[in-house]
């Protein structure tokens, strides 16, 4: 239930990832949205020099309950082995298009 760094040279802070495009389209479904909302993540990762292994914190807001199974199986599939301490809220998104937001947090 509980995750202790102790040591790390720095954290990264990522903010909200929604299932965005980098030409700004959202796909359909959430199964896709989630999937993008991952490479997002990880595109934030990649231009600091960070992987998937150095996440330590992810919260996850989801638009419906129904959506808590497909985005744990999505989230295991993109993260393979690693287990950062995470959160999963329902909650609104700013924009009713997107499903879902991830933010995170990683350490070095």
């Amino acid at each position: 239930m509980g995750l202790e760094l102790s040591q790390h040279r720095r954290l990264l802070f990522i903010s909200g990832q929604v299932p965005e495009r980098s030409d700004g389209s959202v796909p359909e479904g959430f199964e896709q949205q989630c999937e993008q909302s991952w490479r997002n993540v990880i595109e934030v990762l990649a231009a600091a020099g960070l992987g998937v292994e150095h996440l330590v914190k992810v919260n996850t807001f989801l638009t419906d309950r129904s959506q808590v199974v497909p985005n744990r199986a999505i989230r295991r599939t993109m993260l393979g082995g690693h287990q950062p301490a995470l959160t999963v809220v329902v909650a609104e998104t700013v924009d009713s298009k997107w499903l879902l937001e991830i933010e995170a947090i990683a350490a070095e």
